[in-house]
Parts: structure tokens; C-alpha cells; sequence
């Protein structure tokens, strides 16, 4: 596991959505946060490699399903606790969030 990553806006859009949903797909977090791909994903790879994070790609072969398969992407006990402190830390800064 890496040290903790970076929380930047961005960082807590991306847990917010995470945190909706037991499991969300990166395009569906794409779009509920409005990122360009070229800033989410490397979000969610460094949120994972912390053990923030937990993933895994939908089962079924893409031409059966007729499109590539999604990845889904959860929060882990130890992310939520993680970023429920970073939250409350920022909270003079930005205000409450509405996933706390």
C-alpha cells in the first residue's frame, strides 16, 4: 500500500461518488463528477493503490455484451474512515459536504 493520497477537489468529487454507491463504474463516476478521463482515472488508480479503493471488471465477454466491459469501483472500510477525516479537516475551508 502507498501513503495516503493527495485529497485535492477533484479527489473528493471522485470519493463522493464512490461513497453514493456500493459499487459505481468509472464512467458513471465520470459523468456524476464531470472529470475528463485524463484526471479521474489516475484518481482512482492512486485511491486503489492507497487501499482506499477496491475494483474489479464486470464478468461477460464484450461482444456478447456489445460494448467493453465497465470496471467497478467501492469504497473500503478504511477509505471511507480516510476520507471522512479529510473531509471534516477541509471543512473551515469548503464547508460541509453533502456525502458526510
Amino acid at each position: 500500500m502507498e501513503l495516503a493520497p493527495r485529497i485535492t477537489p477533484q479527489t473528493l468529487k471522485v470519493l463522493g461518488a464512490v461513497t453514493a454507491r456500493p459499487h459505481v463504474s468509472g464512467a458513471d463516476i465520470a459523468r456524476e463528477t464531470r472529470l475528463a478521463t485524463g484526471t479521474l482515472y489516475p484518481i482512482l488508480l492512486r485511491l486503489e493503490a492507497a487501499g482506499w479503493l477496491t475494483s474489479q471488471w464486470e464478468e461477460g465477454d464484450p461482444r456478447v455484451l456489445g460494448r467493453p466491459r465497465r470496471r467497478f469501483y467501492a469504497i473500503t472500510a478504511e477509505g471511507a474512515r480516510a476520507a471522512q477525516l479529510a473531509a471534516r479537516d477541509l471543512q473551515p475551508a469548503i464547508g460541509r459536504l453533502a456525502w458526510l
